[in-house]
């Protein structure tokens, strides 16, 4: 297998009438993603004969490359950035969490019909139990880009569970506002916080920053800020708290700035590979329509 396939593989691959590899990621950019070894294990562990590859898809690539899934012998793909948003109007299908979320990660394909899920939220939700010992439902929460394909679907999680109180946090201030007004619904139980309200949109200001912290027990990241050797610390340890848990939906690096900043003030943090590990699970079951070996996936990604 190649590291990393094209559009122009794909398109040779229609011309042969077949395809070598049978499930990947589409992404740009898609070399960094630990997808690969993580269902391949799988897929070797449960005696299965496809194969998964990593595909370098732009954008302006999106709606070609999936055209030809059709026509290939493709089992399902994952989607990564940029393309999570912008696949849902080329599906046939759409399950409900994706729709909800307006962002999907995996495409299942039935014949020549492609369907759309996203599995990101349950494996967030998966991710903060298996790295805190917590469940969402006891937390106050404060998402740093909510705005995104991964913020919209940890957003919705976040509500689905009956968070104590989620803050989204977002450069552009109406996106979280428009977030909050469809999650609006599942905060108007009885659970009551006193003066502070249980959801809340505001935008990224330090001194508005700084004044949540006291009231949230997990940080989220879920922009890409952090993914360069260049990237500031979205937060710096002086915003942060040693009562804090700070989560960063990034991998690679595996110690990201803002999981430095948390190490720094004495916060607990962890990254990303979790969420990877429980969300590609949710995808093989998808795709394979059985349980996924978690045991292979895991030591597969070193966690």
């Amino acid at each position: 297998m190649k590291e990393v396939y094209t559009l122009a593989d794909l398109k040779s691959w229609e011309a042969k009438g077949k395809s070598p590899v049978h499930l990947g990621v589409f992404g740009d950019p898609v070399a960094q993603s630990l997808s690969p070894q993580m269902q391949n294990a799988a897929l070797e562990s449960e005696g299965l004969k496809e194969s998964y590859g990593r595909f370098q898809i732009s954008a302006e690539e999106l709606e070609d490359s999936l055209d030809l899934v059709r026509h290939l012998n493709f089992v399902g793909i994952n989607l990564t950035l940029p393309h999570k948003a912008d696949a849902l109007d080329l599906m046939d299908e759409v399950d409900t969490a994706a729709r909800q979320c307006g962002a999907i990660n995996t495409v299942l394909v039935e014949g020549e019909n492609l369907v759309g899920f996203n599995t990101d939220g349950l494996g967030f939700l998966h991710a903060i139990r298996s790295e805190f010992s917590v469940d969402l439902r006891d937390l106050r929460v404060l998402l740093l880009g909510a705005g995104g394909g991964a913020g919209r679907a940890i957003a919705l999680q976040c509500a689905i569970e009956n968070c104590e109180r989620l803050v989204l946090v977002n450069r552009t201030l109406e996106k979280a506002q428009e977030i909050a007004k469809e999650l609006a619904p599942y905060f108007s139980g009885s659970r009551v916080l006193g003066p502070v309200a249980r959801l809340q949109a505001i935008p990224w200001d330090e001194g508005l920053l700084r004044a949540q912290i006291a009231n949230t027990d997990l940080v989220v990241n879920a922009t890409p800020v952090g993914m360069k050797r260049s990237d500031p610390a979205l937060l710096s340890a002086s915003l942060l708290a040693p009562h804090l848990m700070v989560y960063d939906t990034i991998y690679t690096p595996a110690r990201t700035p803002l999981l430095a900043a948390a190490a720094d003030a004495g916060a607990l943090g962890a990254n990303g590979l979790s969420m990877l590990l429980h969300q590609g699970a949710r995808s093989f079951e998808i795709w394979f329509g059985r349980k996924a070996p978690l045991d292979a996936m895991r030591a597969a990604l070193r966690l």
